[in-house]
């Protein structure tokens, strides 16, 4: 089976890229490289791959779909793509406060490409990874996935949870089987360098 996994060089991207490669899938890496943190950490994530044959890197944008097209169009002369496991976005609230227009741009139309993808190929499974940050103004502890999040306090939640609406709408309407995650403070060997245990030690 092949599985698509965008963000495939950043911290949780590796790490599921390294299951995946583990239980025999053959994968598919998507990811641009991009500066929010210093790419070489990213690229040092890679080197961990490169003996891998079930393993394939693209170093592209979610933003270009044609790009994308590209390597469905490819996979379709071979084995084609059957799940999606979408990490890729921009992270981050204080830098998308900075910067709104490119976290709605990569957050949520990199996700409107990729879900239109997975319609037009018939992927089987689409998994997203959204954000506890979409809870925003919840006053509620601890926080449940059946609570209201409609007061987002940043563009990077807000565009998360328009990405978890369009999964939605194509579930509904295109029988996309989706799996959206929240996840909280993720740490851990390869940690992003962002983040608190870097940052306090």
């Amino acid at each position: 089976m092949t599985i698509l996994l965008t963000g495939c060089a950043g911290f949780i991207g590796s790490h599921t890229t390294k299951a995946l490669l583990q239980k025999g899938y053959n994968v598919i890496g998507v990811d641009n490289l991009n500066d929010y943190y210093n790419p070489a950490w990213k690229k040092q994530n890679l080197t961990k791959f490169e003996n891998e044959n079930n393993f394939t890197f693209n170093r592209l944008d979610i933003t270009d779909q044609a790009a994308l097209e590209q390597i469905f169009n490819q996979q379709e002369q071979n084995e084609p793509i059957q799940k999606i496991v979408h990490l890729a976005a921009r992270a981050g609230v204080r830098a998308s406060i900075e910067q709104p227009l490119l976290y709605q741009k990569v957050n949520v139309e990199g996700t409107l490409n990729l879900l239109e993808l997975a319609r037009k190929y018939q992927v089987k499974q689409f998994v997203f990874a959204s954000t506890s940050s979409i809870y925003g103004a919840q006053k509620k502890i601890p926080f449940s996935e059946t609570d209201p999040v409609n007061e987002p306090v940043s563009p990077y939640a807000a565009t998360k949870k328009a990405a978890e609406m369009l999964c939605y709408t194509y579930s509904h309407l295109h029988k996309l089987k989706v799996t959206c995650l929240r996840f909280f403070t993720v740490y851990g060997p390869a940690g992003r360098p962002d983040m608190a245990p870097y940052l306090f030690t």
